[in-house]
């Protein structure tokens, strides 16, 4: 059975900072790319960061400079640091593993998410 579970959300005022963590379960860890998406009340969910395999990482523009996405495939766990952060980044966050197979059918699993709230 597969599991993905975050952890680290929490109310923080804003220029604070907050590291979120996902623990993966029952994939081959190190074969999926892996990413952090947002999700605020009313609006699409959103790509936040992204970590491939390989470790090449990928940032949306709202968060270039102010996110950290790195992997640590001995403990089969993505992080996702964040700092100096801004009161629209209040989201429910969630971590995605995806597989992509050439000659089938892509894996891709969500966790239930953790709510980061930035405020004062």
């Amino acid at each position: 059975q597969v599991q993905l579970v975050e952890s680290g959300g929490g109310l923080v005022q804003p220029g604070g900072s907050l590291r979120l963590s996902c623990a993966a379960s029952g994939i081959t860890f190190s074969l999926y790319d892996l990413g952090w998406y947002r999700q605020a009340p009313g609006k699409q969910r959103e790509l936040v960061a992204g970590i491939t395999s390989g470790g090449t990482t990928n940032y949306a523009d709202s968060v270039e400079g102010r996110c950290t996405i790195s992997r640590d495939n001995e403990k089969n766990t993505v992080y996702l640091q964040m700092n100096s952060l801004k009161p629209e980044y209040t989201a429910v966050y969630y971590c995605n593993a995806k597989l992509t197979r050439r000659l089938f059918p892509s894996l891709d699993y969500w966790g239930q998410g953790t709510q980061v709230t930035v405020s004062s």
